[in-house]
């Protein structure tokens, strides 16, 4: 398995890790999905055993909370579920939540709005290790999952292609950060005023390994043609509600229908980090074809996770 370089406090977002981390993270979380069917005499079923890990959202779930969830309580920890009334920055400064919980907890995972809260969240707890289940700018978690996934499909992921069509969104720039560590070239399309940010690119750039091309593409069918693999989100996300009319006809060209895919190399897969409007981003066809690993990569969540918590809170366990 390959070594982590050096522990770490927090995963904010891809960047937080290089290269080894990432592909560490993929190696451990192959590792224990393996292991799940052995159930209390799994390897890591008490690693945690001692440590609680918190649990704060500003923002509903269903995929992340469950998954962290049964990873805290799969690897022997002890989850404090936090009440959706303790909203960060509201009834308290951020940083005196942050002080308070790492005098009684270990880790806090967090789903909010800002990145910038998160961040100023981690730099006021030192001992704290915080991890990000999703800010409006990055999605870091889903990516490990994604790149799982297309890990068990491919086995080698150097050299693959990725097309990710619709909002240059946190999906994206999360995608778009592992991919280029990963040694795997992301095309990304968008519609003019919603493409991935340039800092992103520059971000993506200037950790890419092994050639990894990041491309962006103004047309859909240009991103997918040749592409391993079909990635798309909602055109709405969580806030953006008011703007959700005016998104499905910007958008409307970008949907991920029979057609766009068979522009993709034969046998490409098809990707969505859910939950899937069928007949926005996505056609019902093509969301339940066989070429769809939705599914699987929201199983993936876990395993995923279960790695992320490993290499923060036991990265001595010798595993």
């Amino acid at each position: 398995m390959t070594p982590a370089t050096q522990t770490r406090k927090d995963f904010l977002s891809v960047l937080d890790f290089d290269v080894a981390d990432l592909e560490r993270c993929l190696q451990l979380a192959a590792q224990v999905k393996a292991d799940r069917s052995l159930g209390r005499h799994a390897p890591t079923a008490d690693v945690l055993n001692g440590h609680h890990v918190a649990m704060l959202f500003d923002k509903p779930s269903l995929r992340t909370r469950t998954t962290f969830e049964i990873a805290i309580r799969e690897l022997g920890g002890h989850l404090v579920a936090l009440p959706a009334d303790v909203a960060l920055g509201r009834r308290e400064p951020v940083a005196d939540v942050a002080r308070n919980l790492e005098r009684w907890v270990d880790a806090v995972i967090i789903r909010t709005f800002s990145q910038h809260i998160l961040l100023e969240f981690a730099a006021a707890a030192k001992r704290l290790h915080v991890v990000n289940a999703l800010t409006d700018q990055e999605h870091p978690c889903q990516a490990i999952a994604d790149f799982l996934t297309l890990q068990e499909r491919f086995g080698q992921l150097r050299g693959r292609t990725i097309a990710y069509v619709g909002d240059g969104n946190n999906v994206a720039t999360s995608l778009a950060h592992a991919g280029a560590m990963l040694g795997v070239h992301v095309h990304i399309a968008s519609p003019e005023p919603y493409q991935l940010p340039h800092a992103v690119v520059q971000q993506a750039t200037s950790v890419a390994r092994h050639g990894a091309r990041l491309r962006l593409f103004s047309e859909a069918t240009d991103a997918v043609a040749g592409a391993d693999a079909v990635y798309t989100d909602t055109w709405t996300s969580m806030g953006q509600e008011t703007e959700a009319e005016r998104r499905r006809a910007i958008f409307a060209p970008f949907q991920v229908n029979d057609e766009l895919m068979s522009l993709a190399k034969p046998g490409a897969l098809f990707m969505h980090c859910l939950p899937a409007h069928r007949g926005e981003e996505v056609t019902a066809e093509v969301f339940e074809s066989d070429a769809s690993v939705v599914f699987d990569q929201a199983e993936n969540r876990l395993h995923g996770q279960k790695a992320l918590l490993l290499m923060l809170l036991a990265p001595s366990a010798g595993l």
